[in-house]
């Protein structure tokens, strides 16, 4: 059986479960379908961690992290960019080599008025560049920015060095008018940051790259009160200002100072068009830890956005809390909208919220729902869930972890008629990682508007008694950790 290459999100770690109180809404039902599920043969893609965006065919586009051609990336195959049509027939666009074309592709994708597709990986490019990449990663090469035309053509636009330009994509871009390219790096930038956790030097960068290659460092994050590791994909608004989160740092002494051997819950930035830092919040664990970027902006100007631990940080299954929805305000104050429990509500969100023109929250979660469940570690294999106004939870869909899909790490994406698109990272065609599965694509369609009836029950959360182990498996080393394994 081939080697694979396994990412996880997780940081922090996992203590043992308890039961825990909750209010929320019943299940509902919406028509749920997978309209792909990847096979990681035949130069199909596997484990596809981030959100699909879709043109005006109804086509859907992503990536997988790996698969691909699997002579690449220790046998795994080094990821694809991919195509679904409206019928649910995939097509590959590129594959990844593994070489200065880039590897393992680990966050989505942006689309031009041409058809033009831009992303990033999280290796591969410049092979002579710093060689503390090679070591971690298994192949040379610190990440690319890139291209595909509609003809499946790949340019890579920037390599990244592992240097002061940063290392280790971990956004995916965002554009202005004038064609400027902007994400961040998880590492890399200042290699005298304490950035205790992570598996690379340097606390990472949020960069600009203009339309000719040439890459801009517009921060430097530092490891203290800026935050460091900033995943997950920028906000830009109609004024140019860029909008950001950082994983971790910032409170050193708090509730995340001593856990998984990170320093700091996370931080809220902003960086105005004259390329000044603006530090919005810092959190501390009950109000959220570990936050995951892809912030949502609304009429108001409030962001939301959701951190994958933090919230009941004294009675949580998670060790230092499930992860919550936020708000935060134009005076910097932070709102915890809803604070997950681990159980049947769902736990540990790794995207972000989008919002509907009512004012509703959709999101998922990467465990809970299901907890008695036999996949998944029994920690349950995820929901999609609607926060609505009154932040009242409607669960939309929780996962078996069988075909349909399991663990969603990704944002959704909310189309005209009210449907719902993502992807999961596991389940589906489980004869392609026995027993866990390579991933789908799946719709929810706009009946999902249904409310279900409130309820109070307190769902039991019954662990298996090695839980700490199986999560410290999930866990991995890091959020883009690579671990051998069948």
């Amino acid at each position: 059986m081939k080697p694979r290459l396994l990412v996880t999100i997780s940081m922090l770690g996992l203590a043992v479960f308890l039961a825990m109180p909750v209010g929320l809404a019943a299940q509902e039902a919406p028509n749920y379908s997978v309209l792909y599920a990847f096979t990681g043969t035949n130069g199909d893609g596997e484990f596809p961690l981030e959100n699909v965006i879709r043109d005006q065919a109804g086509n859907l586009y992503g990536t997988a992290f790996n698969g691909g051609d699997l002579s690449g990336c220790l046998g795994a195959g080094c990821g694809v960019v991919f195509k679904v049509d409206p019928a649910g027939n995939e097509t590959i666009l590129y594959s990844f080599m593994g070489g200065a074309d880039g590897a393992n592709p680990a966050m989505g994708l942006l689309r031009d008025d041409a058809g033009n597709l831009y992303g990033t990986t999280h290796g591969g490019g410049d092979l002579g560049g710093n060689p503390i990449c090679t070591a971690v990663f298994g192949f040379p090469g610190c990440g690319v920015v890139f291209k595909v035309d509609p003809t499946g053509k790949e340019s890579v636009l920037y390599a990244f060095t592992g240097g002061a330009d940063g290392s280790g994509p971990a956004s995916g871009l965002v554009r202005d008018a004038e064609g400027n390219l902007y994400g961040t790096t998880g590492f890399g930038g200042n290699f005298t940051g304490d950035c205790p956790g992570e598996a690379l030097p340097g606390c990472g960068v949020v960069f600009k790259l203009d339309p000719s290659g040439k890459e801009t460092v517009l921060h430097t994050f530092t490891g203290d009160a800026d935050g460091y590791s900033p995943f997950g994909n920028l906000l830009l608004d109609a004024d140019g200002n860029l909008y950001g989160t950082a994983v971790a740092g910032a409170d050193s002494r708090g509730t995340c100072s001593n856990v998984g051997g990170f320093r700091g819950c996370g931080t809220v930035y902003m960086l105005d068009r004259a390329g000044r830092f603006v530090l919005l919040h810092t959190f501390h664990g009950a109000d959220g830890a570990g936050p995951n970027g892809f912030l949502v902006l609304d009429g108001t100007r409030n962001l939301y956005g959701m951190t994958y631990f933090g919230g009941d940080v004294n009675s949580s299954p998670c060790g230092v809390g499930c992860g919550v929805v936020f708000k935060l305000d134009t005076s910097g104050k932070e709102t915890v909208l809803y604070s997950f429990t681990g159980g049947t509500d769902g736990g540990e969100p790794a995207a972000s919220v989008i919002r509907d023109a009512e004012g509703n929250l959709y999101g998922t979660t990467f465990i809970g729902g299901d907890v008695s469940g036999p996949l998944c570690s029994g920690v349950g294999c995820g929901v999609v869930f609607k926060l609505d106004t009154t932040g009242k939870e409607n669960l939309l869909y929780t996962f078996t972890g069988a075909t349909d899909g399991s663990n969603p790490d990704a944002t959704l994406l909310l189309d005209e008629e009210g449907n719902l698109y993502s992807t999961a990272v596991g389940g589906g065609d489980l004869s392609c990682s026995p027993t866990y599965g390579c991933g789908v694509v799946f719709k929810i369609n706009s009946d999902h508007c249904a409310e279900g009836d409130e309820t109070t029950e307190r769902p039991s959360v019954d662990p298996p008694e090695n839980v700490r182990e199986l999560s410290q498996q999930r866990l991995g080393f890091g959020r883009f950790g690579t671990r051998l394994g069948p």
